[in-house]
């Protein structure tokens, strides 16, 4: 049929490569590692997930996009009207072009973390980060090659 499955994903036998480009941090607060974090671990899904080669620019599959949000906000009220917990949300735009079969979309992801209040978010973001992108990266992987 044309169509080959690797671990649940289905992707055409006439696709070969991906390329992942820019996702510049466009959120009004910049974490200056989130970016290279984001696109690495596509990298990494992609071309271990699949058996697609990765190519730099012009591959049968491409993706770009844009970190749009990071924001810490209130998750949840304790006693006082204080907050117990905080949430760091992260949002990115994904624009998506397969070259094989022309097809192509843009769609917005979100995932966010919750931390207690008593904690600084110095002190867990990079973990609150690690979290946050494996959870996109499998979302638009999912979107990408399983059709969800």
């Amino acid at each position: 049929c044309g169509i080959y499955s690797f671990t649940g994903t289905s992707i055409s036998a006439e696709v070969k490569s991906v390329s992942i480009g820019d996702f510049p941090n466009l959120a009004t607060i910049v974490e200056p590692t989130l970016s290279q974090t984001l696109i690495e671990k596509m990298k990494d899904k992609f071309t271990g997930a699949t058996r697609l080669d990765l190519e730099e620019t012009g591959g049968d599959l491409e993706f770009s996009g844009a970190v749009t949000n990071y924001n810490v906000t209130y998750a949840a009220a304790g006693a006082n009207d204080q907050s117990a917990l905080n949430r760091l949300t992260i949002s990115i735009r994904v624009e998506y072009i397969n070259n094989v079969s022309d097809e192509s979309w843009s769609d917005t992801f979100q995932n966010s973390q919750d931390f207690d209040r008593n904690v600084s978010l110095s002190d867990v973001e990079q973990t609150l980060i690690d979290q946050i992108t494996d959870d996109l990266v499998e979302s638009v992987f999912n979107k990408a090659f399983n059709n969800w």
